[in-house]
């Protein structure tokens, strides 16, 4: 097979259009529409066999960074429905809100926020009568060019029910209705309070306890018995606090690390993955000593213990996003102001990302001080303090949370990744992948598939390159030679092996490279 060292290559496009990333990933098994077979639904995507492994590979390097190559984080795996009083402690129930608008004419709604910025009006820190404000100011119209509603609060944690016990109220209170609505059907007069008759004195009454019974019942049962879905994976480590302590009492500082499912109601998902309503996330609770306690002065010229960490994890945190591909210059550190920190925060740093949609948040590091601590051990009233060895200090800790998205870290990794260029006069597309991310490593081909000689060295090759990389080699016989390359290209696989007449000669095999297009000979052995 010639060499192609050398070729001359031109880039396409200087901007990733969102819409490219899309189509590239539903055409190549990376992301689909969720219940895309009955017309989708809104904010949820299904993965397919090639997005769930970049999104594993991307989790997995993120377990073994901060978790499984530190002796000071401890992981831990919290269930996703929690008891309610989790997220009334933590002041989910109350104000995780989001500010709701509606077209008066067709009532689609939105969110007031991005209303404003999709017409260049940045929201951040303002409040809800603002907004408001500048929309009528602007005379700002929905997308189909209606009026807009005036804006209320909408609570995005998704509410369901744990057990049998409201939905048989709920059943009891559907039949004692249904009785009494053909009871009050049969009796065509109204009903006079002043001066009604003795049937219609005992359909009122018995109205009357069916309010009292059956709907109130039913309402206290639904209340007694709600739960939600996690909005957030944070709240299921703060809970496990003293677990933790209690199992393996570590020493200040350590954190608690967890990955998994949080879901969010939101009023409309929008940009691909960036903003869906069901997400994993990757977060960390450090615990630190509080700054009155760690024998620390600015006055001194000192650094607290906490901003010792928080610079620490800042560090390892863009040690990490480097070796997702992200390139420096797409990455920005935004110090939050005061007034637009959640009010627990003593300082927050949002790393933000050039996605194709703008620049975004990609995540954040907070330091929560001992916000939730104090409200588990205020609402539970359970202690919550930690004792340092050997003595009998005690003290709430202070926390520093770096909290990851696991769909955004998977979006820019694959719009850093997205390239076109031209080859032999034709667009080509790839994706730059890490090698340590592509879902494949290898594709193995035999060069010709009607030769069995070939196809049976091209098995062996395969079997054992399977071997040495579980799950990340892909067999690959299908159409020439040309399109497997390009098929190739597009799903970031970083080296295409072809077996061809010469390797049954010398069991060397040509080695394909993606981003240059170069093949070289490689023995056999050498790749395994």
């Amino acid at each position: 097979m010639p060499q192609t060292q050398g070729r001359e290559r031109r880039l396409l496009v200087n901007q990733v259009k969102m819409e490219d990333i899309i189509s590239l990933c539903k055409r190549r098994g990376f992301i689909y529409q969720g219940s895309d077979v009955y017309g989708g639904l809104s904010g949820t995507w299904d993965y397919g066999p090639l997005g769930v492994q970049l999104k594993r590979n991307i989790m997995q390097l993120w377990w073994r960074r901060f978790v499984d190559e530190r002796d000071d984080i401890y992981g831990v795996d919290a269930a996703i429905l929690m008891n309610q009083k989790v997220w009334k402690a933590s002041g989910h129930v109350d104000t995780f809100v989001d500010p709701l608008c509606e077209d008066t004419v067709n009532h689609r709604r939105y969110r007031t926020d991005h209303i404003l910025k999709d017409n260049g009006i940045d929201a951040d820190g303002m409040t809800m009568a603002e907004m408001d404000a500048a929309i009528a100011e602007k005379g700002i119209k929905s997308p189909d060019g209606n009026p807009l509603s005036q804006s209320r609060t909408f609570n995005m944690m998704f509410k369901t029910q744990a057990g049998a016990a409201a939905d048989v109220a709920r059943q009891s209170m559907l039949f004692e209705g249904g009785n009494l609505a053909k009871k009050v059907d049969s009796s065509t007069d109204i009903i006079n309070l002043d001066n009604k008759t003795a049937v219609q004195g005992a359909i009122l009454r018995e109205y009357m306890d069916y309010v009292k019974d059956d709907v109130y019942g039913y309402l206290v049962e639904q209340e007694r018995n709600t739960v939600y879905l996690r909005p957030e994976t944070a709240q299921g480590i703060f809970t496990n606090f003293k677990n933790v302590v209690d199992s393996f009492y570590p020493n200040l500082p350590f954190g608690i690390a967890q990955q998994g499912k949080a879901f969010r109601n939101e009023i409309a998902p929008r940009d691909f993955v960036f903003r869906s309503r069901e997400f994993e996330q990757m977060e960390i609770e450090y615990f630190v000593m509080p700054p009155d306690r760690d024998g620390r002065s600015h006055e001194k010229g000192e650094k607290h213990l906490w901003e010792e960490a928080f610079d620490e994890l800042l560090a390892t945190t863009h040690a990490f996003l480097e070796e997702l591909g992200l390139k420096p210059e797409h990455i920005h550190e935004l110090d939050v102001p005061p007034e637009d920190r959640a009010h627990y925060s003593k300082k927050t740093i949002d790393i933000e990302y050039d996605y194709p949609i703008g620049r975004e948040e990609l995540m954040g590091i907070a330091y929560r001080t001992d916000f939730d601590l104090m409200n588990i051990q205020r609402v539970s009233n359970k202690s919550m303090e930690y004792t340092v060895k050997g003595t009998n200090t005690k003290f709430v800790p202070h926390v520093i949370e770096p909290s990851f998205g696991v769909e955004r870290a998977l979006m820019a990794v694959l719009s850093g990744a997205y390239r076109e260029d031209e080859q032999n006069g034709e667009k080509r597309v790839y994706l730059a992948l890490p090698e340590h991310l592509a879902p494949v490593k290898f594709a193995v081909s035999p060069l010709l598939k009607n030769k069995p000689e070939l196809v049976e060295k091209a098995r062996e090759v395969y079997a054992a390159l399977a071997k040495a990389n579980p799950g990340r080699v892909m067999w690959d016989d299908n159409s020439n030679i040309g399109k497997r390359y390009r098929r190739q290209d597009e799903i970031g696989t970083p080296h295409c092996v072809v077996i061809d007449f010469q390797t049954l000669e010398d069991d060397t095999v040509t080695v394909r490279e993606r981003d240059t297009t170069e093949q070289r000979r490689v023995d056999v052995n050498e790749l395994v």
